[in-house]
């Protein structure tokens, strides 16, 4: 089955970057000119997706405010004649049919997934975490779903992790099964270094088949009363496959200060209309010992 829809998760309270996600949501901050999030539905756009569902919280009203129309916005620009900033304000609101969710209470990932059951249905479905801007020739997503079509499976997005921060990550192990794809058969939480399976670190990326939502229902709350979505899937292994996929391309944590500050450099880098001039600015700055 064709994968058509996508659920971003934007509830969360972002308090790694407090105090600037005190009123503002985490997947409005800034990257360059855009917020994070239109970095994350533009890449579910890319993989072919039609339809995303964006789980957010009651502090959330911004995000949905973002992917509207502004016809007052739209007229002042209108008026100016600045017709090309029209459009790309307009392309937005166009990207992709928006449905809203609310998760009403913090209960963990899992729970969070577990509120979009009646809008995804019996479909295989694009899972994905904004705080996680992936970066490459091919778009994440889209990877991920061609790796979906060939293994007709749930698929999980992994990168090798250092040594320091396997402990950070949750982390697979399995057997090879085709390129750059191995089939799950252990998935730790954040484990010791020397009880690690491997260095492959889970990151915010996943194809999840329609079970995912059995697997959570039955997936009893862990710390701080939240239902993980690593153990879900532990448990969706039980009943059918489950791979991992290591992408081609650039990972950012937009979650944390420094990794939203490196982003923010390397995409503005990118862009041919900032680019020279930050990279001539960065020239000037003297260099620390």
């Amino acid at each position: 089955m064709h994968i058509r829809k996508a659920v971003v998760l934007a509830a969360g309270y972002g308090t790694r970057l407090l105090p600037a996600t005190k009123a503002q949501p985490k997947e409005c901050l800034p990257l360059v000119d855009k917020p994070i999030i239109q970095y994350t539905v533009e890449e579910a756009v890319a993989a072919g997706i039609t339809q995303v569902i964006i789980v957010t919280a009651s502090s959330k009203r911004a995000v949905e405010d973002h992917f509207d129309r502004s016809l007052e916005l739209e007229m002042a620009l209108r008026e100016k004649g600045d017709l090309a900033r029209l459009a790309e304000i307009q392309q937005i609101s166009d990207l992709a049919e928006i449905v809203y969710v609310r998760q009403k209470e913090q209960r963990g990932i899992g729970h969070a997934v577990l509120q979009t059951r009646t809008i995804v249905g019996a479909e295989p479905f694009l899972l994905m975490f904004p705080d996680d801007v992936l970066v490459g020739d091919v778009p994440v997503a889209k990877q991920m779903v061609d790796a979906f079509e060939s293994v007709r499976g749930s698929v999980i997005a992994v990168q090798e992790v250092p040594e320091s921060e396997v402990e950070s990550y949750g982390i697979v192990g399995g057997e090879a099964a085709g390129d750059r794809t191995v089939r799950v058969t252990s998935l730790v939480e954040k484990p010791k270094l020397d009880e690690a399976p491997s260095h492959l670190g889970i990151v915010g990326r996943y194809v999840m088949t329609p079970g995912i939502f059995d697997a959570i229902e039955k997936t009893p709350p862990g710390k701080a009363r939240e239902i993980q979505i690593t153990d879900a899937i532990a448990l969706l292994m039980e009943t059918e496959p489950v791979f991992a996929y290591e992408f081609e391309g650039r990972r950012y944590d937009t979650g944390r200060p420094l990794g939203l500050l490196t982003a923010s450099i390397e995409l503005a880098l990118r862009r041919a209309d900032i680019g020279p001039g930050l990279r001539e600015y960065l020239r000037t700055l003297p260099l620390e010992d």
